[in-house]
């Protein structure tokens, strides 16, 4: 139990008591040290039910709260009841997080199933800058999500089927080069679409396209091969990407995945009286049931409110995005169970997965859908990060940037780290750096992407936090012998080390707020917030020249850091090096 569930756990029971009936009562992390470690408002908020004076009720809580061994109360302003942990509280609870190994974090999502559809780039196509943050977001989100006990499943929704392909197999058969293909795929495949994309308004070009796409639609042969090859190849391409981001999938159930239930779906949504025929093309419409100003299927325009419907098969026959991904959802909740269903896809989606959600709703898939949306990254100039000549910024090209500046500021730093142990802390420092530049934003703010602020070694940034943990594990190496923190007694008497022991029982109270509204600023924050109070209690608390049984009990609460910092930035997908 953490030290919040255990004040609210005393606060419910002396609010009971006061009340003379069962009460709940939420207790926060103060904002401002002085006044306490812990708050609640209870008091003013009950008192209104109750019409009792705020500061009178507050009394009367606290003269019934057993607080023994745990914390100290007092009220403030027009009814706050400040808590504040007692030293000794902070130590028994210290010594019991070092001998757990979830480090106080509660598992508050057994026996439920989430699935985080994320990443979802187009095959055939580079993954671009824009990838970062559903990539990197979704990464974390169910690195967080599995760590606090949910079943997971990962999901990549790759873009597979589609207009696309009628060009592509027009190039595969026209312009592909062998030796090309076989040296760098991806970047083969999309020379070969520029190429189509240059010629389309050529005579006959559009047609042959539309023609291919056909055949490969009616389950050509000949096509199916070359959509296969391109469909592997693009795979290929793309999982040496995750691996160097330590990105995992469950599975890569793309768009194809889904095509032998389009049809069906289509029929059953029209025999259900949930879409209807319009112009020949079939469309979900408004049930009527919400107020147009929340109603996803209706647009205000200068002549008042008018239908927006989601189309659902297109007039000449062909199904759209709409229609995959209710067949997505379909199978989510009745093959897979989910109980949650995440879309990290960027905000120009809303309107799509309102509607998505709404029709789903209708359909009887219930779960709780949600679209964990984001701003987008821009340059320097604050527009859009783009090439010279206006292209996306590639991906793995940011990548290998990331890893060569900060293989210069290594060596700048420490010359004697050589070859491949250099190379591989560049790599870790490097692709840590371009995470946590991204989770450490709050993910609705368009962000600037700058290179020096999220290499330097001070700051906010992986850099520095792969710093500290260095530095912690630095310290161990001087000892004669392995030490064993479980044996220590944990004594708490300077400021500096109380601090420290207050933000190593937070990480428990922290991780499961991240998931409240997809957050995982929250734990860049807190993970921050840690690397700086262990760093004030360095210098202010002497570790190794320290007496015994002081010394034991700060190589202690350095060891606790350090696991809690390495546990904290790995759930952001972050690895730390032993030397820097």
């Amino acid at each position: 139990m953490t030290l919040l569930q255990e004040l609210e756990s005393r606060l419910a029971a002396a609010l009971s008591a006061a009340l003379g009936e069962p009460a709940t009562a939420a207790v926060t992390a103060a904002a401002d040290l002085r006044f306490g470690d812990y708050q609640s408002n209870a008091a003013m908020v009950l008192a209104k039910q109750q019409k009792k004076n705020p500061r009178a009720l507050a009394q009367e809580i606290i003269d019934k709260l057993e607080l023994s061994g745990l914390a100290t109360a007092d009220i403030a302003g027009p009814g706050f009841i400040n808590f504040r942990i007692l030293p000794s509280a902070y130590a028994a609870h210290t010594a019991a997080l070092i001998r757990d190994e979830r480090l106080g974090v509660p598992a508050t999502g057994s026996g439920k199933t989430i699935v985080v559809d994320f990443s979802a780039p187009n095959v055939a196509k580079p993954m671009h800058v824009g990838h970062i943050r559903s990539t990197i977001i979704g990464d974390s989100l169910a690195r967080v999500a599995r760590f606090l006990g949910y079943n997971v499943i990962a999901d990549n929704h790759i873009g597979d089927w589609g207009t696309q392909f009628g060009m592509i197999i027009h190039g595969w058969n026209h312009f592909l080069d062998e030796t090309a293909l076989a040296a760098d795929p991806i970047a083969e495949l999309v020379r070969i679409y520029r190429k189509v994309t240059a010629i389309k308004d050529e005579p006959g070009i559009l047609d042959a396209c539309k023609a291919e796409l056909v055949k490969l639609q009616a389950g050509d042969p000949e096509n199916l091969a070359i959509w296969q090859q391109c469909i592997d190849h693009s795979k290929a391409g793309l999982q040496k990407i995750y691996d160097r981001l330590d990105v995992k999938f469950d599975y890569w159930h793309g768009e194809s995945y889904y095509n032998d239930r389009l049809a069906p779906l289509v029929d059953e949504f029209l025999e259900k009286g949930l879409a209807r025929e319009s112009n020949g093309a079939v469309c979900v419409f408004s049930d009527g049931t919400l107020p147009k100003e929340e109603d996803p299927y209706m647009v205000h325009k200068e002549d008042g409110w008018t239908d927006n419907p989601a189309i659902i098969r297109k007039a000449d026959g062909g199904f759209l995005y709409a229609t995959t991904d209710l067949a997505t959802i379909q199978f989510r909740i009745d093959e897979w169970k989910a109980d949650h269903v995440w879309y990290v896809v960027g905000v120009p989606q809303q309107l799509h997965f309102r509607q998505l959600f709404n029709a789903a709703t209708r359909w009887g898939k219930t779960g709780d859908f949600q679209h964990v949306q984001f701003g987008s990254i821009l340059g320097e100039d604050r527009k859009l990060m783009r090439t010279r000549s206006g292209e996306n910024v590639g991906l793995v090209e940011v990548l290998e940037e990331a890893v060569e500046r900060a293989a210069k500021a290594i060596a700048e730093k420490n010359p004697d780290l050589q070859g491949e142990e250099a190379a591989q802390i560049s790599e870790i420092v490097g692709i840590g750096a371009v995470k946590f530049a991204e989770l450490s934003q709050n993910r609705m703010t368009d962000y600037v992407f700058s290179w020096d602020r999220m290499l330097a070694l001070q700051g906010d940034t992986a850099p520095y936090l792969q710093y500290s943990h260095v530095r912690i594990r630095s310290i161990f190496r001087k000892l004669d012998t392995p030490f064993d923190a479980t044996t220590a007694e944990i004594h708490l008497n300077e400021e500096a080390e109380i601090h420290l022991a207050r933000l190593l029982a937070r990480f428990g109270e922290v991780l499961p707020t991240i998931l409240e509204d997809f957050r995982p600023n929250l734990l860049a924050n807190y993970v921050l917030e840690l690397a700086r109070a262990f760093h004030s209690y360095f210098e202010a608390c002497p570790v190794l020249k320290a007496e015994e049984p002081v010394r034991s009990s700060r190589l202690a609460l350095c060891d606790l850091t350090s696991r809690t910092l390495k546990q904290g930035l790995s759930l952001l997908g972050i690895d730390v090096p032993e030397r820097m």
